[in-house]
């Protein structure tokens, strides 16, 4: 046998998975490749070293910190528009059956990762998609109660099987493909005979919704699995009950036979999978580890493997001989609602609410995956130096990132729900971070410890400001208060009542005498932080305030509200001054310009408006085709830091590609959707779990940190003399004139 060099296989190998992970870019922008592809390829790749080698991409000053090897995630099939709520694999391996909510069922080619067919006819979303084990048909199953027959070749509808009278939550065929048992929201199995598309048996005996239903390998049993919190085994031929597994103690979703029928795996809500003595009906393995509800659970083609998919966005792979875990898979940004084995048993596919499709290799080490959160950003901030930014997730969790090295440095652990906000201390020494769990928590950013616990409010903390000074905290509360802390001691020094709805937002002035609280009580509210006295109601909305701003030197307060408009008030009198109206849809934020001359805010209808404080009048509307969360003026006035990137301002166009002056502009970098754009033209490729939650800046440093829908931080920097003169000619036709749109300039 010929001798083949080991190098060249490796190359090879890493060629294939090159061309696998960027195939989607590829097809849509291929000079990407020399760009996003080798940035976000593995620093070992070989393809990466050959093209890069140590020098880098000329225009990117900081490079994105990616993994050292390659994951266990193959490729990612992207296209339905809705969640994905099944994927499994033809017989021969060639192709995966994708079900959506989307209404769609989509067929892709599990070698180039293409869509290679769409199933259109179910009115509603779809539970479930199976293949005919001779991969001639497929069958789905809807909310739309029934279930529907395709052909996998040509992709047409080629029988409905109606008769359930709830949602239909899976569908699948008997070994010899001549029935299809369906399990349905009415509390029944139904048995369907394929040639003559009737129904031939009704299981009835679960108490509660049946959510899967599968035969056995020698098609003689059904197994069925109910909210009613047990399994049932059935006989296929009399549709008789002969057992009930019992032991879950919460819904189970999903039963599934061992290849020689031995055994049934049940995926349920009590966080487990359980293996069942199907000869006996005995519970004989119960496999923890995962920390949200199991959605389904699948044999490997040998048996010697279970992978389970959960709402804990992981999917687990266990020995069935000894019941340890042996893999996760990591990388979904949405719950998994299922996971399946291919006949070859080297790949996992899963299914996500986050429209994704992944396949997995299970042999691979998982020595590719960079740690970080493990769900939703709600927040990334720069500290004041620009050297940490403190990030904040619904994981329970503020981490410290170095932007030098964009690793994690610091993991804050301590809250007991989701942490909504964390904002770092003028001299940068502390984080105050904001939860759900009524508590706001004070950091030392130099030791990552907790150093004090702010108790006090009895429901949610929405949100926790530093005064100028440093000396006090302002929290608002969904207990109808904003509290005063001081950050030395953590003791509360002052309790500011008067609300009457919740609180959303609290905002010292510059000077740190005055607090201004946002309520869903339609008020804003002025405090005297000394005395904690109520000093002023400020009334006129006639819908809850999202959030309040003073202006640089105090003498106004801007309101956003659900109304649709921003309010100005005067501070020493609480006379409202302005009455700002343009916005189609709820105003989330508000922000003065550093000179305090504009007003710029953000709203529900994914635009920003600017506006003149003096004539109350708008002077720019910018498009921003996402719906801004935060945002704040670069210090010079002429850009607007988002929650998004960088946008430009119609202040700032005289320097128009002008190179001379690149150097000192930091030019708009905006992240739309999959790119990250400059000057609103299409920049960077964001691979799927690079793509953004949230995002800072830091004008200082020309940094910015894109807080990441699978958890990370990634930080990057743009060398804009290094850019092509195109990208820095500002893109007029949305900075300057209102209403043209975000998505046509993309185009350019």
């Amino acid at each position: 046998m010929r001798d083949y060099d080991p190098g060249l296989l490796e190359l090879v190998y890493d060629a294939k998975r090159f061309l696998l992970y960027m195939r989607s870019i590829i097809e849509m922008a291929p000079l990407q490749v020399y760009y996003s592809g080798l940035l976000f390829t593995p620093r070992s790749s070989l393809i990466r070293a050959g093209y890069l080698g140590g020098t880098g991409i000329a225009w990117i000053a900081v490079e994105p910190k990616v993994a050292n090897q390659w994951s266990p995630l193959i490729q990612t099939l992207e296209g339905h528009t809705s969640g994905v709520i099944s994927a499994v694999f033809s017989p021969d391996g060639k192709l995966v059956v994708s079900a959506s909510k989307d209404k769609t069922v989509r067929l892709w080619d599990t070698s180039t990762g293409k869509q290679c067919g769409v199933l259109e006819g179910h009115t509603m979303g779809i539970n479930s998609a199976v293949f005919s084990p001779n991969g001639k048909l497929v069958v789905s199953a809807s909310l739309d109660k029934t279930v529907r027959l395709w052909n996998a070749s040509t992709g047409k509808q080629c029988g409905a099987l109606e008769g359930h009278t709830g949602e239909v939550n899976s569908a699948e065929f008997s070994p010899d493909g001549k029935l299809v048992a369906s399990a349905s929201w009415d509390h029944t199995v139904r048995l369907w005979d394929i040639s003559t598309r009737k129904q031939c048996g009704v299981l009835e005996r679960h108490t509660s919704i049946v959510n899967s239903a599968v035969f056995s390998p020698n098609g003689k049993l059904v197994a069925s699995a109910s909210w009613d919190e047990t399994v049932r085994l059935w006989d296929a031929s009399t549709g008789k009950q002969c057992a009930v597994l019992e032991g879950h103690t919460d819904r189970v979703v999903s039963a599934e036979f061992s290849p020689d029928g031995k055994l049934v795996a049940s995926a349920s809500h009590d966080k487990t999978v359980r293996l069942w003595d199907t000869s006996t009906g005995k519970q004989c393995g119960v496999l923890k580890g995962h920390t949200n509800c199991v959605i389904s659970v699948v044999f490997s083609a040998d048996g010697k493997l279970v992978a389970s998919a959960s709402w804990d966005k992981t999917v687990r792979l266990w020995d069935t001989s000894t019941g340890k875990q042996c893999a996760v898979l990591e990388g979904h940004i949405g719950n998994i609602r299922s996971a399946v084995f291919p006949p070859d048993g080297k790949l996992v596919v899963s299914a996500s609410e986050d429209k994704t499709v992944r396949l997995w290799d299970t042999t691979g080490k998982q020595c590719g995956v960079l740690r970080g959160h493990t769900s939703y950003v709600n927040s990334a901030e720069f500290s004041p130096d620009g050297k940490l930014v403190a990030s904040a997730s619904w994981d329970k969790t503020v981490r410290l990132w170095d932007t030098s090295t964009g690793k994690q440095c610091g993991v804050l652990e301590g809250h007991t729900s989701r942490v909504d906000s964390a904002e770092f201390s003028p001299d940068g020494k502390l984080v105050a971070s904001a939860s759900l769990d009524k508590t706001v928590r004070l950091w030392d950013t130099s030791t990552g410890k907790q150093c004090a616990v702010l108790e006090g409010h009895t429901s949610y903390v929405q949100s926790a400001v530093f005064s100028p000074d440093g000396k006090l905290v302002a929290s608002a509360s969904w207990d109808k208060t904003v509290r005063l802390w001081d950050t030395s001691t953590g003791k509360q020094c002052a309790v500011l009542e008067g609300h009457t709805s919740f609180v959303n937002s609290a905002e010292f002035s510059p000077d740190g005498k005055l607090v201004a609280s946002a309520s869903h009580d339609k008020t804003v509210r002025l405090w005297d932080t000394s005395t904690g006295k109520q000093f002023g109601v400020l009334e006129g909305h006639t819908e809850a305030v999202e959030s309040v701003m003073f202006s640089p030197d105090g003498k106004l307060v801007a309101s956003a509200s659900k109304d649709e408009t921003v309010r100005l008030w005067n501070t020493s009198t609480g006379m409202r001054c302005g009455v700002l109206k343009g916005h189609t849809n709820c105003v989330i934020s508000v922000v003065f310009s550093p000179d305090g001359k504009l007003v710029a805010s953000t709203s529900e209808d994914k635009t920003i408006r600017l506006w003149d404080t003096t004539k109350k009048t708008t002077t720019e509307i910018i498009e921003t085709h996402d719906t801004i969360k935060v945002m704040k003026f670069s210090n010079d006035g002429t850009y607007l830091h988002t929650s998004h990137g960088i946008v430009q301002l119609k202040s700032s166009l005289h320097s128009g590609g002008n190179r001379e002056l690149a150097h000192t502009l930091t030019h708009s970098l905006y992240i739309a959707d999959q790119w990250i754009t400059c000057n609103m033209k299409k920049l960077l490729w964001l691979p799927v779990e690079y793509r953004i939650s949230c995002s800072a800046v830091n004008d200082t440093i020309d940094l910015l940190a894109i807080a990441t829908t699978s958890g990370r931080i990634l930080f990057i920097s743009i060398d804009f003399t290094a850019l092509p003169t195109a990208y820095l000619q500002p893109s007029v036709n949305i900075a300057v004139i209102a209403g043209k749109g975000f998505l046509g300039l993309l185009g350019c």
